[in-house]
C-alpha cells in the first residue's frame, strides 16, 4: 500500500510560532486555502482510492479540495490528529517547543513510555495512528492519503519506516501541505519521498510562518523558531 502523509495547509497559530494541537483547532490562512488548492494537481498523477482527515478543521479543510477533485469523500479519523502538546499547549518560546519536539523524537527513537508533561505517553499516540493505517490496508486499498499534522506525520514516519530514524525527522523539516511518502504492509514500510516544502512550488511556501510541528529542533539559545 502506498500511503501519502499529507501536513494541513498554514493556520494563523502556524505564523505566531504556537503549539495549538487541541481540537478542533484553528481555520486556515489565506495562504493555507491557496496550498490545499494547489494538492489536486500536484497529485493528479496518485491513483488516490481513499481520503481521511483528522478531526481538526485544518486537515479537513486542507484535503476539501483534493476530495472534490477525485470525487472521494473524506474520512475523519481521531487517529490523526496531532500530538497533543499537553501542558505546552499553546505555547511558543524556544524552550517550550524543544521539550516538546525532544518528547516527540524520543518516542521516534523507540522511547515509548515517556509522557508529554499532561499529555499521553508514545504508545497510545502512535497507536492510534496505526489504528487508521490498518483499517486502510485492511481494505485492500492501493493508494490512500491521509490528512494530519506536522509533528504526527514526522515522528510515526520517523519510527515506522524502516529507511528513516529519529535522527532524520528531527532534522528535516515538514512545511505546510509538504508530503511524506511511504510503501509496504504489515508495519513494514519504507520512506520513498519526504518533502520539506510546500506542495505545489515554492511560490506556495512561507517557510519562517510554517509552526513549530514542521521545524527542526531548536538548539539552545535559538533566536526563533
Amino acid at each position: 500500500m502506498r500511503l501519502l502523509l499529507i501536513r494541513h495547509g498554514q493556520t494563523p497559530s502556524n505564523i505566531k510560532g504556537l503549539l495549538d494541537t487541541d481540537i478542533p483547532g484553528p481555520e486556515l490562512t489565506s495562504l493555507g486555502h491557496d496550498q490545499a488548492r494547489a494538492l489536486p494537481q500536484a497529485l493528479a498523477g496518485e491513483p488516490i482510492e481513499r481520503l481521511y482527515a483528522s478531526t481538526a478543521i485544518r486537515t479537513q479543510l486542507t484535503a476539501s479540495p483534493l476530495a472534490e477533485a477525485t470525487r472521494l469523500e473524506v474520512g475523519v479519523r481521531d487517529g490523526l490528529r496531532e500530538i497533543s502538546a499537553g501542558a505546552y499547549e499553546m505555547l511558543g518560546d524556544v524552550d517550550s517547543v524543544r521539550a516538546y519536539l525532544e518528547t516527540v523524537f524520543a518516542w521516534t527513537a523507540g522511547e515509548l513510555d515517556g509522557r508529554m508533561p499532561g499529555g499521553p505517553d508514545g504508545h497510545e499516540t502512535f497507536g492510534r495512528f496505526d489504528d487508521v493505517v490498518a483499517e486502510a490496508e485492511a481494505e485492500g486499498l492501493g493508494t490512500v492519503a491521509l490528512f494530519s499534522h506536522g509533528a504526527m506525520i514526522r515522528s510515526w514516519a520517523g519510527a515506522r519506516a524502516e529507511n528513516l530514524d529519529a535522527g532524520f525527522v528531527a532534522s528535516n523539516v515538514l512545511s505546510n501541505t509538504g508530503v511524506v511518502v511511504l510503501e509496504g504492509s504489515g508495519g513494514n514500510w519504507e520512506a520513498r519521498t519526504w518533502m520539506g516544502e510546500a506542495v505545489g512550488g515554492r511560490a506556495l511556501a512561507d517557510p519562517l510562518t510554517d509552526g513549530p510541528a514542521g521545524d527542526a529542533v531548536p538548539g539552545p539559545g535559538s533566536p526563533g523558531i
